[in-house]
This record gives C-alpha cells, sequence and structure tokens, in this order.
C-alpha cells in the first residue's frame, strides 16, 4: 500500500500532465505484477462494490475518538470529504501493517460475506496500523468513492512510455469485461487479451469541437455531414450469435435496452457498429430526458418499452465478420454499412442521415434549425479519415449549436474536495416561480480561482442555514447559466432540468429580480 500511497500523493501534488505521467511510470517500476493490474483496474473505473455502510464508519470512528456528532459535522463539512475526515480525526496508528495493494483489495472484496461485527473488526484494525495517506486512500476504497485527477489519456500515456505498446492497442486492451484476478499485467500490457471473447469493443473515434471557419476545411465534397445526436453513444456488437452493447463509458448497457439486443440477435453475420442510441417515437427524436428515463434500471415495464421507445442511429461499421476495418476510410466503411442494412433492414436500427450541401454557408442555417429535431448540432467528418483510438484533430469535427442560456441565482453552496475542500465550488442556483424561487440546476464549472474565493467569502458572510455540508446563502447572487438543451424532469423542484448545465459569467450587473422566470423557460422545451 506504501507504494500506492506515495503515487496517490505524487498525482495530487502537481497540475503537470509530464510529472503525473513520471509519478505513473516510478510506480509501475516498483510494485509487483498483482499490484499493477488493480492499479489499472481501480483508475479505469473498475472499483469493487461496497461492502461497507459508510454510516457505519462514522460510527465506528466516533466511538474510537469519543468526538460529539456536532463536532464531526463541523469538520465534515469543513473537510468537503467524508473518507479524507475520518482520516483526520482518527488518532495515529500503534501498529504498521504492511500488505500489497492487491492483498489489501482482496481483503475489502472479501467483506460481502462477512458479519458486521467480523467487517468492523477488520475496519479498526486497519486504521490502526495504516498512516494518513494510507487510510485515507483505505477509507475511499472501502466506501466506494476512490477517484483521482488522472484522466484517461494521461493513463495511456504513461502505459505507453512503459511498455513501448501503441496508444490505440493499449486502449482496446483495457476495454471490456476484464477483473482483477482473472488477468495478469502481462496480458493487459502486451494486448494479449484482445478479443478473448466475444464481447470486445473497439476504443471510439471521437471528434473535436470545430475551432476553425468553415472555407479553410477546404473542398466540400471531401467531407461527410451528419446530425449530432444527444443520446448515448455505444458499440453495437454481434459476434457468433453473441450480442453486446457498449457505452462510450465502457459500461455494457445490453440489458438497458432489449429490443436492440433482440434485434441484433435476429441479424445475420458478425459485426460491430458504432452508433447513437435514442428515444425515437413515431419518427421523432425524443428529448435526451425521456431516453434519462430508461437508464440504469432493473426492470423495464411494457409500458416504459412502449412509451420510450429506442432506436439506433447508425454511422459506422468497424468490424465485418473479424476484420477490423478502422484504417479504411470513413468513405469505405459507410458503404458496406449501407450494404449491411439494407440487406437486414433491422427495424429499430436506421443509417444516420447525411446532410446533402454544396457550399460551406448552406450549413449555417441547417445546424442553427437543428435543435427543432432535439440535435446538438452537426458532424463534419472527412471522408478518408480513419476511425481512431479517441481523437485526432483535424479529421472529425463537432460543431455544436449554440448553447441556451438563462440567469439564475444562487441559493446552496457546498466546498469542493482535493485542492478545493476550503472553498465552495458546488452550486445550486434557482429561478423565479411566481413569487418564490425553485431550483433548476447545479454547476461546478466556469468561475476562475478568484471568482470562486469571492463567492466563497460570500458564503461564509451571507449563510442562512446548514445542511451537512450544504449552505443555503442569501439569495444575491446572479449568474448566466448555459446548457446544451432541456426537459420536463422531476429531479428539481422547478420540474425542469438541464443539460450540461454549466456557468458563463457572473451577472454583478443584475439582481435577484432580473433573474429568469420558470414558465418562460419551460417555453424552451422541444
Amino acid at each position: 500500500m506504501k507504494h500506492f500511497a506515495d503515487l496517490i500523493n505524487a498525482l495530487e501534488s502537481t497540475n503537470k500532465t509530464n510529472a503525473k505521467i513520471d509519478a505513473i511510470i516510478d510506480y509501475l517500476e516498483r510494485a509487483p505484477d498483482e499490484d499493477k493490474v488493480w492499479f489499472i483496474a481501480l483508475f479505469t473505473g473498475k472499483r469493487p462494490k461496497r461492502n461497507v455502510n459508510t454510516n457505519s464508519m462514522k460510527e465506528w470512528a466516533l466511538e474510537i475518538t469519543k468526538l460529539p456528532f456536532w463536532l464531526f459535522q463541523e469538520s465534515y463539512s469543513s473537510v468537503g470529504d467524508l473518507g479524507e475526515t475520518l482520516s483526520l480525526i482518527l488518532p495515529p496508528s500503534t501498529e504498521k501493517i504492511d500488505r500489497s495493494l492487491s492483498q489489501w483489495m482482496n481483503d475489502i472484496i472479501g467483506l460481502k460475506n462477512k458479519t458486521d461485527v467480523e467487517k468492523k473488526e477488520f475496519v479498526l484494525h486497519s486504521w490502526n496500523g495504516l498512516d494518513y495517506t494510507e487510510r485515507l486512500i483505505f477509507n475511499k476504497l472501502l466506501g466506494g468513492s476512490f477517484r483521482i485527477g488522472v484522466s484517461g489519456k494521461t493513463l495511456i500515456n504513461s502505459l505507453t512510455k512503459f511498455s513501448g505498446q501503441e496508444a490505440s492497442t493499449l486502449m482496446h486492451s483495457l476495454m471490456g469485461k476484464w477483473q482483477p484476478g482473472e488477468i495478469s499485467f502481462k496480458e493487459l500490457i502486451s494486448a494479449e487479451n484482445i478479443n478473448p471473447d466475444n464481447s470486445k469493443p473497439y476504443p471510439f473515434c471521437l471528434a473535436y469541437p470545430l475551432e476553425k471557419e468553415l472555407e479553410e476545411l477546404g473542398n466540400p465534397d471531401e467531407w461527410l455531414i451528419e446530425y449530432k445526436w444527444d443520446g448515448i453513444r455505444g458499440q453495437i456488437i454481434r459476434r457468433n450469435d453473441e450480442v453486446f452493447i457498449w457505452s462510450r463509458g465502457e459500461e455494457l448497457v445490453t440489458e438497458q435496452f432489449p429490443e436492440i439486443e433482440e434485434t441484433v440477435k435476429a441479424m445475420k453475420g458478425n459485426f460491430v457498429l458504432d452508433g447513437e442510441i435514442l428515444a425515437v417515437k413515431d419518427n421523432k427524436v425524443l428529448n435526451f430526458n425521456e431516453l434519462q428515463k430508461r437508464l440504469n434500471r432493473k426492470n423495464l415495464t411494457k409500458k416504459m418499452l412502449s412509451e420510450i421507445p429506442i432506436e439506433v442511429f447508425a454511422y459506422d461499421l468497424i468490424e465485418l465478420e473479424g476484420t477490423d476495418f478502422r484504417e479504411k476510410p470513413i468513405s469505405a466503411r459507410r458503404a458496406m454499412l449501407e450494404e449491411l442494412l439494407l440487406n437486414e433492414t433491422p427495424e429499430n436500427i436506421k443509417l444516420s442521415q447525411v446532410i446533402d450541401f454544396e457550399k460551406w454557408e448552406n450549413l449555417n442555417q441547417i445546424r442553427e434549425n437543428s435543435r427543432e429535431i432535439n440535435s446538438e448540432g452537426l458532424m463534419l467528418k472527412q471522408k478518408n479519415s480513419a476511425y481512431h483510438s479517441g481523437r485526432k484533430k483535424g479529421d472529425w469535427w463537432k460543431w455544436k449549436i449554440t448553447p441556451l442560456t438563462i440567469d439564475a441565482v444562487l441559493i446552496y453552496a457546498q466546498k469542493g474536495s482535493g485542492r478545493r475542500s476550503a472553498y465552495y465550488t458546488d452550486y445550486t442556483f434557482a429561478v423565479k416561480n411566481g413569487e418564490s424561487l425553485v431550483t433548476i440546476a447545479k454547476a461546478y464549472s466556469g468561475l476562475t480561482d478568484k471568482e470562486i474565493m469571492e463567492v466563497s467569502r460570500f458564503v461564509n458572510k451571507n449563510a442562512i442555514e446548514k445542511f451537512g455540508p450544504v449552505r443555503t446563502v442569501k439569495a444575491e447572487l446572479v449568474f448566466e447559466i448555459a446548457f446544451e438543451g432541456i426537459g420536463f424532469s422531476n429531479r428539481h423542484k422547478s420540474g425542469v432540468a438541464l443539460r450540461f448545465p454549466r456557468i458563463v459569467r457572473w451577472r454583478k450587473d443584475k439582481t435577484v429580480d432580473e433573474i429568469d422566470d420558470l414558465e418562460e423557460i419551460k417555453k424552451l422545451i422541444q
């Protein structure tokens, strides 16, 4: 655990990508292979399920420290992270437990079938044998909330530098259903596990936001233009009569879309399609909020399947009969996709529409009108582009419509975590509903460090109520909130939810009387 704790300390203490890569490589050079596999698993989101209740952890810590509950709550509110709070209030360890990361992970997973008494004994013994950083990591692993500030790109670059493998090969190797204990570090790093079963997806090809004038892209005839849809990006895999649906977040979501699974099972051959999973009814793409009602449900009722039917808008074919076509130009892949769907004619898998145009200026109006069909804008793809792993600037561009904006007032604030644990960075905003205010969105990004400090000072001086780490504040600070879409929802008291809300600017020129009204905002819903 010590080597892993040293790594976390190094990663948390720098913003420089090269320094993070150096820290990861140093860890990989020192750690045993079993720990390296768990390192990759944890950094790619393969965390074990929580086997210890966090409320129990709080109770046990209070038993040890004899702290009053109110003081613990104040400490938790100030720190903003439960695992860190527990690590800070517990007394220094009197023993030293020397276990590897993989041994700790196996012990934590093994708690699943333990009694509450056995779980408590294990946790208390562990707390007494770990230093502060090790204890913090242990708490996060135990609570199932392990997160670290390392992007997927940084991880892949580190592994590439360490192993000498191609980044695309490593990305492909790390995707799929593999689990620690079932695969060796050598198999992962040498990509020997690629396609060990029928389920293995490919790394998704991604686009950059358009940062050029259209005319700078060259000849319009060299580009394929499609609508950009706001759904679930997915790879639909059919291999040896088995069907798998992977989301871009590397989640296996087959069971969430049984009608698509059934359709693909009825098709012939072996293939991997890339497309957008959308809620479509009466040939109209529904708002993302409708699709969201279908997600992460254990049981899908006949009523829900009927009211929110699903279709796939397919726009790429990346494998056919076991042959990887990613290096072929998209024009060729598209032609094969058209032939496949023409021969099979699956009812709820449609070919993504290609937009015909002659001059670049023709696209401006098409893009601006795309919101009317619940599209986010346009995708621009060079016809000779390969299906890259990740992003390659210049081949695929996403040209999104201008975001919608509203003016809202800050009413709740909560401190951040890590380096921002001393400042309020988690904000809840409200709009007018008659004479009252109703919450409409949460946002975490968009302010400068200087503005965050200024907002934090305001919250400290103007907090009205406390609800754990959350502060109710005087409704005075007005902000412009941008978002990609809007739909009806029960998540907020307003009855609507904003898609990807973020702060555009602090409207110091406006008062709370000038914020937007809920009824006017609802008129934006298509």
